[in-house]
């Protein structure tokens, strides 16, 4: 019913609650989310923070509408809560406090954006969300490569776009980077895949939805996309098998598979040499490692607590000021997220990272094994693909990568949490 006495307030409630509103303002935040390095080209980096702050109150708006559609007890990831609160305690230490509190609060944004999607829908709707975030996003994103490269042929400098579709590629889109629209193309497949297995969209659509993906994928050829792509590929071929097998059987094969995991990481990291001369990406990973050798004795200064959050780094503070690749350019980040988080927050965020990561693993991968739906699986490769992208590059702790970190988390423990079985 209509509250008599504040009739307006109570209309702006109930729409800002609705379901249509719902999922417009999740797919509106995840393209935003996407593209945020296009949006700060074209409006600058104030019209994109107030986008953000707008999207931000809109979502707590709409939570603050709908109390009883929102199940906190029990779900909120310790490990996850506590990753979140060292970048908040880090301000304390940092080494450039004013623009840690910066970095914290865009992070926060991004993470409360995430709890919010989580929070008001359910995984099959999270799935559609991001396909039809990411179907606009790579339809504009090639739109603008034939107008720069067929039509028009002159690179949109200010986007990032070189105007290479004509030579079959490098393509960066939206994105801004190759590697980013590879990764989002990446994201795509999986997420349209699942809408076919799902029958959540019109059969034609999802033709040109995969041909999307797929043209993303081949035209961004980015040199560390492939090994990517495979670990997803293999850890979605082993939850096909784990999902028709009985429980007890399951069981065993999990156990199995843990320690052949632990080996084929151990030979991987042996072998890395010989698997990325595989996929013909020795070039670019000898610029990460030497990024990576630049920041060994930053890290040595501040081991434990490191220099204080920033996210993305800004790199006109010191000590990314003064980082070089093996080309001599400054990096936009320390192209590896797991060295970025030990620079910023030492080796307790790295480990607080790594649990929260974890954790959130295991469980969205038990609900993908238990669970009939395929949509399930989402979560668990989400996160594979997060995790395994955050070898090389740090879109993990920063904009569409953190607010997706924070869905998939947050999902999975939904599904199965151990607070709740507890209670």
């Amino acid at each position: 019913m209509i509250d008599p006495a504040h009739p307006g307030l109570d209309l702006a409630r109930r729409a800002l609650a609705s379901p249509r509103f719902t999922q417009a303002l999740t797919e509106v935040t995840i393209a935003v989310a996407l593209c945020m390095h296009a949006l700060r080209a074209v409006i600058g980096w104030p019209g994109a923070l107030a986008v953000l702050a707008a999207l931000v109150v809109l979502a707590g708006l709409s939570l603050a509408g709908q109390p009883e559609r929102v199940e906190w007890r029990g779900i909120l990831p310790i490990s996850l809560l506590a990753l979140v609160g060292l970048m908040v305690v880090s301000i304390v230490w940092s080494q450039y406090p004013l623009a840690s509190l910066g970095g914290v609060a865009y992070s926060l944004a991004f993470a409360f954006l995430g709890l919010y999607i989580a929070l008001v829908r359910d995984t099959i709707q999270v799935v559609r969300g991001v396909g039809n975030a990411l179907r606009f996003v790579l339809t504009a994103s090639f739109a603008l490569e034939i107008l720069s490269g067929l039509l028009i042929d002159t690179p949109l400098t200010f986007l990032g776009i070189a105007g290479n579709l004509a030579q079959g590629g490098p393509v960066q889109g939206l994105a801004g980077t190759r590697n980013y629209f590879a990764f989002m193309g990446g994201l795509a497949a999986l997420s349209f895949w699942i809408e076919y297995r799902t029958r959540s969209v019109p059969r034609g659509l999802t033709a040109f939805s995969l041909a999307l993906a797929a043209a993303t994928i081949v035209f961004a050829r980015s040199p560390v996309t492939g090994l990517v792509l495979a670990a997803v590929l293999v850890a979605g071929l082993v939850l096909v098998v784990l999902r028709r097998l009985d429980a007890a059987p399951r069981r065993a094969v999990q156990s199995v598979l843990l320690i052949s995991a632990g080996v084929a990481a151990l030979l991987g990291w042996l072998l890395r040499q010989q698997l990325l001369a595989l996929a013909g990406a020795t070039a670019d990973v000898t610029i990460r490692t030497s990024v990576w050798a630049d920041l060994e004795s930053f890290i040595g200064q501040y081991p434990m607590q490191g220099w204080g959050w920033l996210g993305a780094w800004q790199r006109d503070l010191y000590p990314y000021l003064v980082v070089r690749d093996a080309v001599g350019r400054q990096p936009a980040s320390a192209l590896n997220a797991y060295v970025d988080v030990t620079v910023q927050l030492g080796f307790i965020g790295l480990g607080l990272l790594l649990v929260a990561l974890g954790l959130a693993f295991v469980r969205s991968w038990l609900v993908a094994t238990e669970r009939r739906s395929t949509v399930h699986v989402w979560p668990a490769l989400t996160l594979v693909l997060l995790a395994t992208t955050s070898m090389t590059e740090s879109y993990l702790l920063v904009e569409a990568g953190f607010m997706l970190f924070v869905i998939a988390a947050f999902t999975a423990a939904r599904e199965r949490s151990w607070r709740g079985r507890l209670g």
